[in-house]
């Protein structure tokens, strides 16, 4: 054991009771074995008298003293080894993700002062977050006032104004920005400019000694039958590294819709970026979470999606202004019992597009993403039996909000939706509950709390991550390949 201290420390408290109440037991039995072949050996001539009554003794004495130590550990794991894990998972809620509320102390009673004395570190702590963040919000008030102006300039110009990283990724779009670029794929933090231009067109005018004194040029719309006029000015920041600003307008005599919104992350343009999945870190990665409402439970008899919701988190944030939320006409009646839970009639569906326009905007919504669901493999069955349909596969990587629940607190908690928010003190609006866009928002709450506590647990890439989930297959399956 000695050799292999990294196996142990892998091992739950738990696991590491029942293993010494296990080796106990074992040793109770070669202890009696030990004593019962040494009374024989003292017996002597008379060892073939006393030995039935010996092992009859043995025996009873044996399955009594299993009983006993069964009894002890059972009592032990529940009161004593569950208790403690139930505490150090409420204190690292309190310590990674936010949670305000005290840590449930009715678990622990039999664990004298180490309860109170937790709960004492985790109020201690939530105060001092409560201060730090009032002081933070004191000291950045006015950095936020010229955050804030700068959005309403750049959203209030009525050309769109995109700003990209030096490897072409977009770090900040304004809404009518935004609106010229909405095409086959929607736009999106982190996405490649060449998503939505021509890519010969664009690299073309940025490879030129000066592609600012060029002026305005037309480029073409990728998938869009269509071009914008478009004009570059290069760009480097503090510690120069390059980029370019792209200030977008409909060609002459074309008119864009006004909106108002300004979508960045300037963080994205110095972020490492790893070409293999497995190694990178899970806050540098983008995801999409999504939920759906259907006709039933059941798509293997002709369930149907009724509507389809999700969100992007870039660089760690959810993103307002990238959402999806579409109704879906299912081609099936809707029965009284499903309206009942997600409030869908066929009337509000009538006029809806049907499941394979829906499913292929949502992969263009999805491309590039890692999907994050709660209970996955239910939702991505309704999708992926589309697929024909939609003309592409729905192969992106999963992470399940079930699975990371199962990580953080341990698989004998409840994992369900609403189990799962009430741990994280997330609070479900009674009216979103059941919708589509509204658990999605609470399964992207949950799961960006989720990140912060398995992070703490030195779960730090996507290998990581998907290392832990598998270990849980008994509770759901893993969809990773």
């Amino acid at each position: 054991m000695a050799r292999h201290p990294a196996i142990v420390e892998r091992l739950s408290l738990r696991v590491r009771v029942l293993l010494f109440f296990a080796a106990l037991l074992v040793g109770g039995w070669v202890a009696l074995g030990a004593g019962v072949m040494l009374a024989l050996r003292q017996a002597g001539e008379g060892a073939a008298q006393v030995q039935p009554a010996l092992l009859t003794a043995a025996l009873f004495a044996g399955f009594g003293l299993s009983g006993l130590i069964v009894w002890v550990w059972f009592l032990f794991d529940e009161n004593i080894a569950r208790a403690i894990e139930r505490l150090a998972n409420g204190m690292r809620a309190r310590a990674h993700a936010d949670v305000a509320r005290g840590i449930d102390t009715a678990p622990g009673r039999y664990l004298g002062d180490l309860t109170p004395a937790a709960d004492a570190v985790a109020q201690t702590l939530a105060e001092a977050r409560n201060a730090l963040v009032e002081r933070v919000a004191r000291e950045t008030a006015q950095l936020s006032a010229l955050n804030t102006r700068l959005e309403e300039v750049l959203a209030d110009l009525p050309a769109g104004v995109v700003l990209c990283s030096a490897d072409h990724a977009i770090v900040l779009y304004n809404a009518a920005g935004g609106a010229l670029l909405d095409g086959a794929t929607p736009p999106g933090l982190g996405r490649s400019i060449f998503a939505y231009l021509d890519e010969a067109t664009l690299r073309a005018a940025l490879d030129r000694p000066d592609p600012e004194s060029a002026g305005a040029f037309d480029c073409p719309v990728v998938g869009g039958g269509r071009a914008l006029s478009l004009r570059i000015r290069p760009r480097a920041d503090a510690e120069g590294a390059g980029g370019h600003v792209l200030l977008l307008a409909p060609p002459a005599g074309g008119r864009v819709a006004q909106a108002r919104g300004v979508e960045h992350d300037f963080d994205l343009a110095a972020r490492p970026r790893s070409p293999a999945l497995l190694e990178s870190r899970l806050e540098d990665l983008t995801y999409v979470v999504f939920d759906t409402e259907t006709t039933g439970l059941l798509p293997s008899e002709g369930d149907e999606i009724v509507q389809l919701a999700a969100l992007r988190i870039v660089g760690g944030r959810v993103r307002a202004r990238e959402v999806f939320d579409m109704l879906v006409n299912p081609g099936r009646p809707i029965p009284a019992a499903a309206t009942e839970v997600h409030g869908i009639t066929a009337e509000m569906v009538a006029d809806a597009p049907p499941i394979a326009e829906v499913a292929r905007r949502f992969h263009a919504f999805a491309q590039g993403a890692v999907l994050v669901a709660h209970n996955a493999p239910f939702d991505m069955e309704f999708l992926r039996r589309h697929e024909g349909a939609v003309g592409a596969r729905f192969d992106h990587p999963v992470l399940d909000t079930v699975l990371l629940s199962a990580v953080a607190f341990g698989q004998l908690e409840g994992h369900s939706l609403d189990a799962l928010t009430d741990r994280l003190g997330i609070e479900i609006p009674p009216e979103e509950r059941h919708t589509a866009i509204g658990d999605t928002r609470a399964t992207a709450a949950a799961f960006l709390a989720l990140l912060r506590m398995i992070r703490a647990k030195g779960i730090v890439t996507f290998g990581d991550a998907l290392a832990e989930v598998r270990r849980h297959g008994r509770l759901l399956r893993d969809l990773n390949g």
